[in-house]
């Protein structure tokens, strides 16, 4: 979730139900407008970059004030009371530790699997004047005997 705010130039109620009905799709949650100041505030997972290109392609001049968090959220620490939940911490770490240490030797296996797996490719170079060129199958070839009116360009 973004907050976006806007620079516009609204004019009147028409032209604010213009831009809100323009930038109203995909991504947004919440739209709110100010004529007086010329804000517009988006909020949702709506790009801010397609947002000003929409609102200049309807013809109103727009200027990209700020792009955000939408709300702050507050991060309580809560202090441990009781060697309980230390062990658990701990056990948890633990778990962590070994679970990171699992996901690596897999993504090693992988790799090492991959390596045996992969074919190995032998290149030739060949002379290209070693070999008659191919013509798709076809053979043309105009005897002058039988046709001596024809004229060969060689």
């Amino acid at each position: 979730m973004k907050k976006v705010v806007l620079k516009s130039t609204l004019e009147d109620e028409r032209s604010k139900r213009r831009a809100m009905k323009a930038i109203a799709g995909v991504g947004v949650n919440s739209i709110e407008v100010d004529i007086k100041e010329g804000k517009i505030t988006v909020i949702g997972d709506a790009d801010p970059v397609w947002l000003t290109t929409k609102l200049r392609k309807m013809g109103f001049i727009v200027e990209l004030v700020s792009v955000g968090p939408a709300k702050e959220e507050k991060k309580e620490e809560k202090k441990n009371e009781g060697p309980a939940k230390d062990q658990k911490k701990e056990a948890e770490k633990k778990k962590q530790e070994d679970e990171k240490k699992d996901a690596e030797k897999k993504t090693q296996e992988k790799k090492a699997a991959e390596a045996a797996a992969t074919p190995t490719v032998t290149v030739y170079h060949v002379n290209p004047n070693d070999y008659e060129h191919y013509n798709g199958g076809y053979s043309y070839h105009v005897v002058t005997e039988e046709h001596p009116s024809t004229c060969t360009i060689s």
